[in-house]
C-alpha cells in the first residue's frame, strides 16, 4: 500500500543526510515510500525489480523456498539498510533470486533504478551505502551458513530466540514463522519448544515466546 508520508522520513536516515542538494532533490522527485501494515511477500523469486529498496522502519526478511516447500531465512534488512540483491538486479538487469517479506508495520523507500544509478555515480554517501550493504550481506550469509553446518536445530532455535527476543524477553512470532526462519517444519519446532517449556526455560503463548531463563537458553545455543 503506497504511503502518502513525506520522503523527508527517509532523509532522516544518516546516510541520506550526507547527500548534496542536487541529490536530495533527485531523491524527493523519484522515491516512493510504501507502508506495509501486515506481513506480506513484496518480491517473488524471478520478479523484475523496479529500484533500490531501503528500509525506513520495520524490517524485511529475504528467504528461499526448497523444492519441498520449506522456507529458510537468508538474512534480514534493517532500518537504514538497502537490499543488495535488488541493487545487483538493477545494475545488471537480472531477476530477483529469492523472496522478500515485509514484517508488520514496515516502511520501505523505493528509489527508481535510473535515479539510484545516477546517485551512485555522483554521491559518495550512496557509494558507501552500497559497499556497506554488500559487506553486510556477505557477513550475514556466511554467519548463517556457519550456523547450518556447525549447530543442530535445537541450538539454532535457542540462538534465534535469544537474538530476536525483545528487551523484556518476548519474541512475537508463531511456531510456523519460526520454522520458516530455520528451514524446518512447524511440527519439529513445536516439539523442541515443548521441551524448552518443560524445562521452564521459556513460556509459549498465542503467537509469542517469552524467555524465562536466558542463561540456560544461552548454554543451549552454545
Amino acid at each position: 500500500m503506497k504511503d502518502a508520508a513525506s520522503v523527508g522520513e527517509l532523509r532522516t536516515l544518516g546516510i541520506f543526510r550526507e547527500l548534496s542538494a542536487c541529490g536530495r532533490q533527485m531523491l524527493e522527485c523519484g522515491m516512493q515510500l510504501n507502508r506495509f501494515a501486515d506481513a506480506q511477500t513484496i518480491i517473488n523469486k524471478g520478479s523484475s525489480v523496479s529500484g533500490a529498496y531501503v528500509v525506513v522502519s520495520g524490517r524485511l526478511r529475504v528467504y528461499s523456498i526448497s523444492p519441498g516447500g520449506n522456507e529458510a531465512t537468508l538474512y534480514f534488512i534493517n532500518p537504514g539498510e538497502v537490499c543488495i540483491l535488488a541493487l545487483n538486479c538493477i545494475f545488471n538487469n537480472l531477476k530477483y533470486p529469492a523472496w522478500v517479506q515485509a514484517e508488520p508495520d514496515t516502511r520501505v523507500g523505493v528509489i527508481p533504478s535510473l535515479t539510484y544509478r545516477t546517485l551512485f555515480q555522483n554521491e559518495p554517501s550512496i557509494q558507501n551505502l552500497t559497499v556497506h550493504a554488500l559487506s553486510v550481506l556477505v557477513f550475514r550469509l556466511m554467519e548463517e551458513l556457519e550456523h547450518v553446518h556447525t549447530l543442530n536445530l535445537n541450538e539454532r532455535l535457542a540462538k534465534f530466540i535469544l537474538m530476536r527476543s525483545e528487551a523484556d524477553g518476548e519474541l512475537r512470532m508463531t511456531q510456523s514463522e519460526l520454522a520458516a526462519h530455520l528451514g524446518s517444519t512447524r511440527e519439529v519446532v513445536a516439539k523442541l519448544l515443548r521441551k524448552l517449556v518443560a524445562d521452564r526455560i521459556i513460556q509459549t503463548g498465542r503467537g509469542s515466546i517469552r524467555v524465562m531463563q536466558r542463561q540456560a537458553l544461552a548454554r543451549l545455543a552454545g
